[in-house]
């Protein structure tokens, strides 16, 4: 396969996974301000950061709160990793490869964008007509991977496509995780013990996890506890060290794998190493970084060793 067609591949099951997440990691957030104890505060600056976007929104705007962050994560195009843009940009690149693809699959992404687009505005209008919007985009683009799960077959393409989703998703749970870093417990040991068993079982809800956490881990959502499932359980297919056993899979069948199979290895060892007996905000906050830069290494290796042979061509010529 050419890599320009690997890496349009690849991108496309990114931005699309990127979509799907960053609408969990709103609702996430809208759950968490809902259910907030008094006393309690949301630090949307904090937010920012735990999406890695706080340097990028403070050059196009000073003020911090809901009503200008909401915007910028959903619809704002200047902003790469917002929720239409992310679409727009899966779109294009399932555009330029639709040879390799299901027939089926260009439709459903493009109806996905349209969805996305025309109803920005509605996003706009209060939190209920938000979560309607979000509930939206997420359905629709897990009626997508439906397809590719149901229609294709599974070559390399279908693993560059894999790939990418599975590294955004490792990504994007670390962050969905870390959203609880933002919130300012109330001083009352009573209302600290509701508000943050209720943070807790947000974040489950956000990522669909919280019956298969029941059945599995506990019948008590601990903060421990979701935190050690949501990293480390193997079966769960949005915790980090199942989307890491499936990007290895994908690399099994990829020749030259050697770098980016012990990239993988080393974030794999850091997840199982990971003692979840201290969760603090700021310790969960700077384990988390260091996890997502695991990945962000994982993607560089992937990255030399598939995509860079086109992009040194373009530079040639």
């Amino acid at each position: 396969m050419l890599s320009r067609v690997a890496e349009n591949l690849y991108w496309m099951g990114r931005y699309l996974e990127r979509a799907e997440n960053t609408a969990r990691f709103i609702n996430s957030a809208t759950q968490v301000l809902l259910d907030l104890p008094k006393d309690a505060s949301f630090g949307w600056d904090v937010l920012l950061k735990v999406a890695g976007l706080d340097e990028r929104f403070a050059a196009r705007s000073p003020g911090v709160d809901e009503d200008g962050i909401m915007p910028f994560l959903i619809e704002d195009e200047t902003n790469p990793s917002s929720i239409l843009a992310s679409i727009r940009q899966a779109r294009e690149n399932a555009r330029t490869v639709r040879e390799v693809l299901p027939m089926e699959l260009w439709e459903r992404i493009n109806g996905l964008y349209l969805y996305a687009r025309d109803n920005a505005a509605r996003a706009r209008q209060g939190r209920g007509p938000r979560g309607e919007v979000l509930s939206g985009i997420i359905g629709r683009r897990e009626s997508i991977i439906g397809l590719l799960t149901g229609s294709m077959s599974r070559d390399v393409a279908y693993q560059c496509i894999k790939l990418g989703r599975n590294l955004e998703r490792a990504d994007m749970t670390t962050r969905i995780i870390d959203v609880n870093s933002a919130v300012r417990l109330p001083r009352d040991p009573a209302l600290t013990t509701v508000a943050t068993e209720r943070m807790w079982m947000c974040t489950l809800n956000a990522l669909s996890a919280y019956q298969m956490y029941r059945r599995h881990a506990n019948v008590h959502v601990r903060a421990d506890a979701v935190v050690d499932y949501l990293l480390k359980n193997p079966h769960f297919p949005r915790t980090v060290l199942h989307c890491l056993a499936e990007i290895e899979g994908c690399l099994s069948v990829l020749p030259e794998h050697a770098t980016a199979m012990k990239k993988v290895r080393r974030a794999w060892r850091r997840v199982e190493a990971m003692q979840s007996n201290d969760i603090r905000p700021t310790v969960l906050h700077e384990y988390l970084d260091q996890v997502q830069s695991d990945l962000g290494e994982v993607h560089d290796a992937v990255a030399k060793q598939y995509f860079h042979l086109h992009q040194q061509h373009d530079t040639e010529q």
